[in-house]
């Protein structure tokens, strides 16, 4: 039986014939591509800022490495756009297949770049223009892979079934950073070249899994009820321009914190010589794996006691670690710098992230479900993928006492986030999923 003939009760109750393939699918693909996004992030604290920035400041090199990364998050609003419109116009798998093909070919192509010191300044230009169709393609990706596991999932568990694409953040960055951590004593370019062309296999795995996947159950009901809009972006400005904003002060807490800590917190470690990359990559490496899980485990937290819960504890605790989090760095201890990325990354950021996905898709109508939370989403990590760059600005005049104040300005503005958000899937939620799979079976 497929999901589209389903009772639309059973479709309630059970979800789709698919809704794990669809998870599985939906998470291989956004792991390949914040492996992809993220690997540039690591490369540029560690890398680029000699090998495409050279200066005989090494502060001015990574602050233009994590310019060029800035940058790529900066085109992810219109990626969204674009991923939004055509979710919600053409449905959400063809987007899902291309912008990961787009994101594959153009991290293979960063490992094939030549440097500065064999074509000057063609180098940054060339490095530049590929991270902004980087950002495009990720842009694109991130409200597909939510939605179509959102929507394929039971409704008494969507929050588990959409926190499982995001477990793709932790795996990504634990992928990532397996790479330069099993290249970092390569004494030759290949030392950050090889996990960029490693991304040659996961692309491949990615696309292949992806094109088994159904469409969206939800997707293909409303357009066969005539229920799609002829413009979803203009359409979720119009009606959903407050939820919009509201999604970007809630996702703020979650990216701007983390991008504290897993790409300018290993320059920091680095710079100022508390530990070596090792340790960094290390306490990356354990943190991420450990995020797996727990992302899955927060996702099905917001399913018991509702989104909003879990949302205003993780924000609470993003606010509270902002100092002690430096604190634990400063002593140069390897583990406790370990301690530190698995507290802000498992506990703190996943409990955020394993939310997300259904907290966000449960604030807009299915016409418009795509458009809306990818453009939250996305604004705001054009506006995060600067922290690493403005964290490192302010750490030359106000050190880290600095960094520590914007992690802590982040978490304040998810807090005010939360305020203003309505709960999704509380008491009275359940009981008019109730109701409805009752009505229509």
């Amino acid at each position: 039986m497929t999901a589209t003939i389903q009772s639309k009760g059973s479709q309630a109750a059970l979800g789709s014939p698919d809704r794990l393939k669809t998870a599985i699918g939906s998470a291989v693909g956004t792991t390949v591509e914040n492996y992809d996004f993220l690997a540039y992030g690591t490369a540029a604290a560690l890398y680029f800022g000699v090998v495409f920035f050279p200066s005989e400041d090494p502060v001015v090199g990574v602050l233009l490495g994590f310019l060029t990364f800035g940058i790529g998050f900066a085109m992810r609003p219109l990626g969204g756009i674009i991923g939004g419109y055509l979710g919600d116009k053409i449905g959400r798998k063809p987007v899902l297949v291309g912008a990961l093909l787009v994101m594959g070919i153009s991290t293979v192509l960063i490992g094939l770049l030549p440097t500065y010191a064999q074509v000057g300044i063609l180098a940054p230009i060339l490095l530049t223009v590929i991270r902004i169709v980087q950002g495009l393609a990720f842009g694109a990706e991130w409200g597909g892979a939510i939605l179509m596991t959102f929507e394929h999932a039971p409704w008494r568990k969507r929050g588990r079934y959409a926190a499982i694409p995001q477990v793709g953040v932790p795996l990504g960055v634990f992928l990532a950073n397996i790479a330069f951590l099993a290249t970092t004593n390569l004494d030759s370019e290949l030392a950050w070249r090889l996990p960029f062309l490693f991304s040659s296999v996961l692309i491949i795995a990615g696309i292949i899994i992806r094109l088994k996947v159904s469409e969206s159950p939800e997707f293909v009901e409303t357009k066969r009820e005539g229920g799609l809009v002829k413009n979803p972006i203009l359409t979720v400005l119009k009606n959903d321009w407050r939820t919009v904003l509201r999604v970007i002060a809630l996702r703020l807490a979650e990216t701007g914190g983390f991008y504290v800590i897993v790409t300018y917190l290993i320059s920091y470690i680095t710079t100022t010589e508390l530990a070596d990359r090792t340790t960094a990559l290390t306490g990356l490496i354990i943190a991420t794996a450990i995020g797996v899980p727990m992302t899955v485990l927060w996702g099905s937290l917001s399913d018991r006691i509702g989104r909003r819960k879990v949302y205003l504890i993780g924000c609470i605790l993003v606010v509270a670690f902002a100092f002690p989090l430096f604190l634990l760095v400063n002593t140069g201890v390897p583990a406790l710098i370990v301690l530190v990325y698995i507290i802000g990354l498992p506990v703190i950021h996943d409990m955020l992230a394993g939310t997300q996905g259904a907290y966000f898709s449960e604030l807009f109508a299915t016409n418009t479900r795509t458009s809306g939370a990818s453009l939250g989403y996305q604004f705001s990590a054009a506006i995060s993928g600067f922290i690493p760059l403005i964290a490192a600005a302010v750490a030359v005049g106000a050190g880290w006492g600095g960094v520590a104040l914007i992690y802590l300005a982040v978490g304040l503005i998810g807090l005010v986030g939360v305020a203003l958000t309505r709960e999704t899937w509380g008491a009275k939620q359940k009981a008019e999923v109730e109701a409805y799979i009752a009505s229509n079976d």
